[in-house]
């Protein structure tokens, strides 16, 4: 049954951009829902227990009918905040790699050009739901956004960069200012960590 890793720093070390009690809920209570009531889902089915979250995902449509929209929701839940928390730190300044940074420039011309794409594909996201920067089967990069807990793993498509904008990742510092929370979280991504998700198969 599916379990959650610990965070990689403390509730409190990506403040003043992300406050520790924002953090706190964020982790203990939404991703922990997400995770008790996904192994709620599977536990009806035994033969789909041993499956990773990413193969159910990339399975969606064949999986049986009954769970299905519990294994979109609270697998995907799951699955785009585990990425969310791995790919933000508190330590300064990280870069992209060089291959990262020259796909990123083939697809998008710049990093700025790509940051303002990203960033407005966050920002017109129309009620909950996440930003992404994928990697497609092809090997190019995209950028867009999913409703809810959608994930790209759905779509065949592997997610290497996504900012939660659902309010309760940022309201209690920004309120109704999501522009503002996009833009100071470009200051907390892991370059490190996408640049190695980038490379991996």
């Amino acid at each position: 049954m599916f379990t959650q890793k610990e965070l990689p720093y403390q509730f409190s070390a990506l403040e003043p951009i992300i406050d520790s009690k924002t953090m706190e809920i964020h982790f203990t209570k939404h991703h922990t829902t997400y995770i008790t009531k996904l192994n709620d889902a599977l536990s009806t089915h035994a033969e789909l227990q041993e499956k990773a979250v990413e193969e159910l995902l990339t399975d969606i449509k064949s999986l049986p009918e009954d769970i299905r929209t519990a294994i979109q929701n609270h697998g995907g839940g799951h699955a785009n905040h585990t990425l969310f928390w791995e790919i933000m730190t508190p330590e300064k300044e990280t870069l992209p790699s060089a291959d990262l940074v020259a796909a990123i420039n083939s697809k998008f011309e710049s990093i700025e050009a790509f940051k303002e794409k990203f960033s407005n594909a966050a920002l017109t996201k129309f009620g909950s739901g996440w930003a992404w920067l994928v990697v497609k089967p092809s090997g190019e990069l995209d950028v867009y956004s999913t409703a809810n807990q959608d994930s790209p793993l759905m779509q065949g498509d592997k997610p290497i960069l996504g900012l939660d904008v659902w309010e309760h990742a940022y309201y209690l510092n920004y309120q109704n200012k999501r522009a503002d929370y996009i833009s100071a979280w470009w200051k907390l991504v892991n370059w490190n960590k996408v640049s190695e998700l980038f490379t991996q198969p």
